[in-house]
């Protein structure tokens, strides 16, 4: 029973992310006799439910000018106020909490009022900072799918210019409490627009999966950001990145694109470090940054001191590379 229950959620979760992209499809589906197609009926909108999960809305567009589907139709935030960035890649160990926190941790040195928004639930980026994320009440689950306003659950930090909305291990309930909710690809974006215009940057760290969560992420930035490790299958699953990225600028976020491709693990030593380095310069060609993050002990362990790496080890060359990072990405960010 515990399975079956499991598996109907998980497969809730993948339709509802279907949906929220527009790839249901339901044109050219059987029906019954006498029964009209979806496709014909009063309100119908592509992918049952649309882009804001809301059945029977009408086809529009949004204030930018591009497709949108699901009613209200929900205007695009302001472009002004801070760069929005969102560290993805669906395959774990890839460092997107690591590059998060030391690129947050490099944007704060350079003066500008960074936040770190941890939407993954093993809240690795909240504890990277600092925060013991077991000993707060409320986490980004919360403003996701409650009333709690963002502002309200922002801890400050040790460093100058840096603050995290934390996460909780409730947040892996938070796809779930999503999915009956209207305009639920949008529950982040609202919540950012609250504080956009108090940060100059603010820092995603997406959790190592193509879910919900990461369509809110995709729907809140301007950016992407991909972490690539210099290792074996770099390359795998990147194309189910990349088409998401499409899908969600048609769909839901018409301003979203990929701003930086990162190397890391990056041995110049070893021929296969140097190999999947050109492999993904084929691929992402101007969009993989110049400087490669190192292969480090000292970065491994920043994190389990509470400090990013340029307090940990601030003369060591993994910190030099994200300053450099920090340097290329804010300047070619939206």
């Amino acid at each position: 029973m515990v399975k079956t229950s499991a598996a109907k959620t998980s497969a809730q979760a993948k339709l509802a992310v279907e949906e929220a992209v527009g790839e249901v499809e339901t044109e050219g589906m059987p029906t019954a006799p006498g029964q009209v197609p979806d496709s014909q009926a009063p309100g119908h909108s592509v992918g049952g439910q649309g882009a804001t999960g809301f059945a029977g809305g009408s086809q529009g567009t949004t204030s930018d000018g591009a497709p949108g589907y699901g009613f209200p139709i929900q205007p695009m935030p302001s472009p002004g106020g801070a760069k929005v960035l969102a560290v993805t890649n669906q395959k774990g160990g890839v460092g997107k909490t690591t590059t998060t926190v030391s690129l947050s941790a490099c944007f704060a040195e350079m003066n500008l009022r960074t936040l770190i928004i941890d939407l993954d639930p093993q809240f690795n980026a909240t504890t990277a900072v600092g925060v013991e994320a077991r000993q707060l009440d409320t986490s980004i689950y919360n403003v996701l799918v409650s009333d709690i306003q963002i502002e309200d659950i922002i801890e400050p930090t040790a460093f100058k210019n840096l603050h995290v909305a934390p996460s909780g291990r409730n947040l892996a309930n938070a796809e779930m409490g999503l999915m009956n909710m209207l305009s639920r690809e949008r529950q982040l974006q609202q919540a950012i627009h609250q504080v956009r215009s108090e940060y100059d940057v603010i820092m995603i760290d997406c959790p190592p999966a193509l879910g919900l969560l990461t369509v809110n992420a995709m729907t809140a930035a301007t950016g992407v950001v991909v972490p690539i490790q210099a290792e074996y299958l770099a390359l795998e699953g990147v194309e189910q990145l990349s088409h998401m990225i499409r899908q969600v600028r048609m769909s839901l976020n018409p301003v979203l694109e990929l701003t930086a491709v990162i190397i890391g693990m990056y041995d110049a030593r070893t021929k296969l470090s140097r190999e999947v380095a050109e492999d993904v310069r084929r691929h992402f060609g101007e969009k993989v940054c110049e400087a490669y993050v190192p292969r480090a002990v000292r970065l491994s362990e920043a994190p389990s001191h509470g400090q990013p790496i340029t307090v940990y080890d601030p003369d060591s060359r993994s910190t030099k590379v994200f300053r450099e990072l920090a340097k290329e990405i804010i300047d070619g960010a939206s």
